[in-house]
């Protein structure tokens, strides 16, 4: 029998070759088409492009005149961080006098939805899955300069196929939480391997840095958070004007926004809302599920309330209803808008313990008065920059939610304090994305000079 570090020293020769990784990819990939075929055919959201991602038949893209850069991001949040990173990288580079090519992928049918509307769909492909015999033929295909990975998307083949071709690889806005690096460490050889491909790590936090550093990542860079930057915050703005031109809000209604929900936030946003309505007539709900695939699930509960509710999908074809309080969004891509219209806003994903949390810094750049369950690992970092500043509040449960809706409604100059020091915390904590893409510039031009 083999002892632990005869079987590490195996296990990566083994890995530089793929095979390893291939079998256990392949199991995996048997054991999981009972769940492909069932995402497929429940009417629930599909697995994105199986079939393209596990071959990398990507269309070939045209030959770039300029550097091309490959960013990848797994879903929503990703691509549109991404998006303004690929503007300031093209940014910087007119400023220099050049240009750079910048192309996209993502893991999911939202991601890849969303990033074919801000990058377009020529530059836009499914990621491929992590068998060396995919990742070879998109980098065939895609012909990148450079590979920018969003977050902490490190997948062995990808990162060894890519810099074995000397191609500089970037990790951006990298994040890892305690308990990923917990992780991590119990296989810490192979986490070195991986990440002594990379190029640079440009970390989005000191914390975030020293992980990284101390499992092997040879250059750390620390530029902060880039979802301060990834967030709007005109009210003004045209398309939340036709938002609530669409939806017949009126100039004096108080939008309460729950949003990016997962059940059971929708019913507890709606029963923070029925608690209050009688004694607010200006009072409006909105609800914007996590995963669109739920809103008929959404829109059972609404019925079974007996609220009157109608739903946003409908309003480009039909007039609003002026008796509706309720507003169910059951379309993608819109919530960064739909954020402000929002007088007060709840933050979902972050009540059950399961998911993580998602972005509350899009309300906050907004000066809504904004809430959020206490399970918030996925932005950690942001959650403390909030609650130093006593820019946002935590409700722990449903009854903690009402009395935080109850308490904007019934103090109305309190909830705009905490949203003017919301909207000023995330216009301090900008710059980010700057940092990055010149750390993102000089790699590609090392890479270009050296390959």
């Amino acid at each position: 029998m083999l002892a632990p570090p005869a079987l590490v020293t195996s296990l990566r020769l083994s890995l530089r070759s793929g095979i390893v990784l291939n079998l256990l990819y392949l199991l995996a990939a048997v054991l999981a088409l009972p769940w492909v075929a069932w995402r497929k055919l429940s009417g629930g959201r599909p697995v994105a492009a199986p079939w393209t991602r596990f071959t990398g038949a990507i269309e070939r893209l045209p030959a770039a005149a300029a550097p091309r850069v490959w960013l990848h991001g797994v879903s929503v949040g990703e691509v549109q961080l991404l998006a303004g990173l690929a503007a300031e990288i093209r940014r910087q580079a007119e400023a220099a006098g050049g240009s750079v090519d910048c192309v996209v992928s993502s893991s999911t049918t939202t991601g890849l939805e969303v990033a074919r509307r801000r990058f377009g769909a020529e530059q836009t492909f499914p990621c491929p899955l992590d068998f060396t015999w995919a990742v070879d033929r998109v980098l065939d295909r895609v012909r990148p300069d450079l590979l920018v990975l969003g977050e902490l998307e490190l997948w062995p083949n990808l990162l060894t196929r890519t810099a074995r071709r000397g191609i500089p690889i970037v990790v951006a806005n990298a994040r890892m939480s305690p308990r990923s690096a917990a992780g991590y460490a119990r296989i810490a050889p192979l986490v070195r391997r991986m990440l002594a491909q990379t190029a640079a790590v440009v970390a989005r936090s000191p914390e975030d840095g020293v992980r990284f550093t101390t499992l092997g990542a040879p250059h750390v860079t620390v530029a902060g958070s880039m979802k301060f930057d990834g967030v709007r915050g005109d009210r003004a703005a045209p398309e939340i004007a036709t938002l609530r031109t669409l939806a017949g809000l009126p100039d004096d209604a108080i939008v309460f926004l729950a949003g990016s929900t997962q059940a059971p936030e929708e019913s507890l946003a709606l029963e923070a809302f029925r608690m209050v309505e009688q004694a607010h007539p200006r009072l409006r709900l909105v609800i914007v599920p996590r995963h669109v695939e739920r809103t008929d699930e959404v829109a059972a509960l609404l019925d079974r309330v007996g609220v009157r509710w109608q739903r946003r999908s409908r309003l480009d074809h039909d007039a609003a209803d002026p008796a509706a309080r309720v507003l169910l969004v059951d379309t993608t891509g819109e919530l960064g808008w739909w954020w402000g219209t929002a007088a007060i806003a709840f933050v979902g994903g972050s009540l059950d313990g399961k998911r993580g949390g998602q972005n509350m810094l899009e309300p906050a750049a907004y000066g809504a008065a904004v809430c959020f369950g206490p399970h918030t690992r996925n932005f950690a970092r942001e959650v403390e920059t909030l609650l130093a500043a006593e820019a946002a509040c935590v409700v722990a449960d449903g009854a903690a939610l009402c009395r935080f809706v109850d308490r904007c409604l019934a103090d109305p100059g309190w909830a705009a304090a905490l949203g003017a020091r919301a909207a000023a915390t995330v216009e301090a904590h900008r710059g980010a994305t700057a940092l990055t893409a010149r750390e993102i510039i000089e790699r590609l031009t090392l890479g270009r000079m050296t390959r």
